[in-house]
């Protein structure tokens, strides 16, 4: 089997690129820019590509041949996707088209990975047939993307996640556990949300769930997240806990508190019974996803 990943210098397109590696795998890593994965001890493909440019997509399908595609590239930057509608669109929707004309054109089964900010959040946690009603322009891509996918006359899946969280060598975001460790060593105080829901998904349980819908080419939609219902709070007081610092440095708030350019769905969280029945998909919980964290954080290379 030969997979050809999309965004693979982002968290999840790296921790992907590994796995798929450790399985023997045939890969095909994607990307713009330079290749960020030169810490893995391994030799494998890796082809430069801009997404949005419809005959480059087409070239890069038609030279590979995948059998699969994992579609991970996006703008995921809800504020940012606000603020820049266009580029916005031109990464999540258009690019989308062309990547599924590749893939029916070229007998590629299609993976494309969604969010749960398609939907509005007040009827949350939600099963795969919930009705999508998104309150962002950010979600509206994502779903319009979707729609492009179903309506493929090829093979497809999608996997909604939430909230993913990791890390890896060289990473440009920071995520909300290390967030959290930084400022409470420093004795600074947090406000944190404590009235929006999530299942945060730790990003090698993403990557196991992408990894057995390729295996089983398990077609249709997929929720693959973590299954703990919690606010940004209840994950800052899990961080404090488990690495011993002054939870008293941290405040609960209201949403109204902070002032941002996109609505947020207040309760998300998904069922994921239909992965763990059809895929065998199993995600560690929130304090698991922590120690393993932690533990990579040890393990960086200084490289």
């Amino acid at each position: 089997m030969k997979i050809l990943i999309t965004g693979s210098n982002g968290l999840l397109g790296q921790k992907l690129v590994k796995l798929l590696i450790d399985k023997n795998i045939e890969v095909v890593a994607t990307s713009r820019g330079a290749n960020r994965i030169n810490y893995l001890n391994t030799d494998f493909e890796y082809c430069e590509l801009d997404i949005t440019d419809e005959l480059e997509v087409d070239r890069v399908i038609k030279q590979y041949k995948p059998d699969t595609i994992i579609h991970t590239a996006a703008m995921t930057n809800v504020d940012q996707c606000e603020a820049e509608k266009e580029g916005c669109r031109q990464l999540n929707v258009e690019a989308v088209k062309y990547l599924v004309r590749a893939s029916e054109q070229h007998g590629s089964f299609f993976i494309h990975l969604s969010t749960d900010f398609i939907f509005d959040g007040e009827a949350g946690p939600y099963s795969e047939e919930a009705t999508p009603n998104p309150v962002s322009f950010y979600g509206q891509s994502k779903l319009d993307a979707e729609k492009i996918v179903m309506a493929s006359e090829g093979d497809w899946a999608i996997a909604r996640t939430i909230l993913v969280y990791g890390i890896t060598p060289g990473m440009s975001r920071s995520n909300i556990i290390l967030w959290v460790k930084e400022n409470l060593e420093n004795d600074k105080p947090l406000n944190l949300v404590n009235d929006q829901w999530r299942t945060p998904t730790l990003a090698e349980d993403l990557a196991i769930g992408c990894y057995l819908i390729a295996e089983k080419k398990a077609k249709g939609i997929f929720n693959i997240s973590g299954d703990e219902l919690l606010t940004p709070y209840d994950m800052a007081l899990l961080a404090a806990v488990h690495f011993d610092l002054d939870a008293s440095l941290i405040t609960q708030v209201d949403a109204s508190t902070f002032s941002q350019p996109a609505k947020r769905p207040p309760k998300t969280g998904f069922i994921i019974d239909k992965a763990r029945e059809l895929l065998g998909y199993n995600p560690r919980s929130f304090s698991e996803g922590i120690q393993i964290l932690e533990e990579q954080v040890q393990n960086l290379p200084t490289d």
